[in-house]
């Protein structure tokens, strides 16, 4: 029997990962951004070469303002308003995520952002699937399987939600797994879209919200507890009702805190990004060790891949740096991912029986 392989990047790369949390305008390669913006007559990028883009992304992003990183995003949608686009920014993220060894992905987007050339909301989406079945077939000829799942997302300071809402019910059979709201936290409460969530209730549909990001604790609550919501997109701020007088376990949970944990509302924890944007001061000052040791359903995510200039394997690789994980945490992270899925509980089952679990085994000897 071999030993366990060693914890490097490399070794990560081949892990198979499940990713909850990754947006679609936050993951182009800055080569296709230079590409479609020619293709398309857009001529406010501020670099002209792929590297030098990068960095500006990444730079930019990194400002420590949740408002300030979000208008980074600018430049990405608006080369992502024709059929060409969305279909090759959808098929580059499938072949992308698949080469950095995500099994698993849901990638979430906002139609209604890509209206500007003429496109109907039914047709943004449709364009969108097709990239991604397009980029899973290219993956599977290149040895990598994957399988993408699509999240419609709404912007919480606009009036749109019930639409995506109808949206997402409406392609819910042809790839679209469930409902997003996104977007400035502060002064947009999830309860203002309270007429989207109770459509999805009503029509069996599954959805996460944005909370805990950049706003405290009453965003967690309204969103669990007015909205109903499945998953917390980030949630970070859910240590707000969480009190650590001595060791871990004296830890005091309050209400709040204590119905996350004893439900498994997973967490959709991303690390790098909430570094970048303020929520956490730095990645060792991070609370997913905390969460994850007082077992708390958490899971890592990439958020903006290009903002953020990572990779699923680099966030795990971080992680495993800051916390000295090993790869049974690793796997733990995975399966907490995949159980949280929105897909079938029978796929989900086979992908964590037939793929992770036997990855894992490989990596551990």
């Amino acid at each position: 029997m071999t030993g366990p392989a060693p914890l490097d990047l490399a070794s990560i790369r081949r892990a198979p990962k499940a990713l909850l949390h990754d947006h679609l305008d936050g993951g182009l390669r800055p080569s296709t951004v230079l590409e479609l913006a020619a293709d398309c007559g857009y001529d406010e990028l501020p670099a002209s070469d792929a590297e030098s883009l990068g960095a500006w992304f990444r730079d930019a992003a990194d400002s420590g303002s949740l408002e300030r990183y979000l208008e980074t995003f600018a430049h990405t949608v608006a080369v992502m308003q024709t059929p060409e686009g969305l279909r090759r920014v959808a098929r580059e993220c499938a072949v992308d995520l698949a080469a950095d060894g995500v099994v698993y992905a849901e990638v979430r987007f906002a139609p209604e952002q890509h209206l500007e050339k003429g496109l109907t909301l039914d047709e943004v989406v449709e364009h969108t699937l097709a990239g991604f079945r397009e980029g899973e077939a290219i993956a599977a000829e290149q040895g990598n399987v994957i399988r993408v799942t699509c999240l419609l997302t709404a912007m919480r300071h606009a009036a749109r939600s019930r639409e995506i809402a109808e949206l997402t019910v409406r392609f819910r059979d042809a790839g679209v797994g469930g409902f997003d709201i996104a977007g400035a936290e502060a002064g947009f409460p999830p309860t203002r879209h309270l007429d989207a969530f109770e459509y999805l209730r009503a029509n069996h549909a599954h959805f996460t919200i944005h909370a805990g990001e950049a706003f405290g604790l009453p965003s967690i609550h309204e969103a669990l507890a007015f909205c109903g919501c499945d998953r917390l997109g980030h949630g970070v701020r859910i240590t707000d009702d969480i009190s650590v007088p001595g060791e871990i376990e004296d830890a005091q949970l309050g209400l709040v805190a204590n119905y996350v944990r004893d439900m498994r509302v997973p967490l959709e924890l991303c690390p790098s990004s909430n570094v970048q944007t303020g929520a956490v001061p730095s990645l060792d000052k991070h609370p997913f060790d905390l969460l994850a040791r007082l077992r708390f359903r958490v899971t890592v995510n990439t958020d903006n891949r290009l903002m953020s200039d990572t990779s699923m394997s680099e966030e795990m690789s971080k992680l495993v740096d800051t916390f000295g994980y090993g790869w049974s945490d690793l796997e733990r992270f995975t399966i907490n991912a995949m159980k949280s899925a929105f897909i079938p509980f029978p796929d989900r089952l086979k992908i964590i029986d037939e793929v992770i679990k036997p990855g894992y085994a490989v990596l551990l000897g």
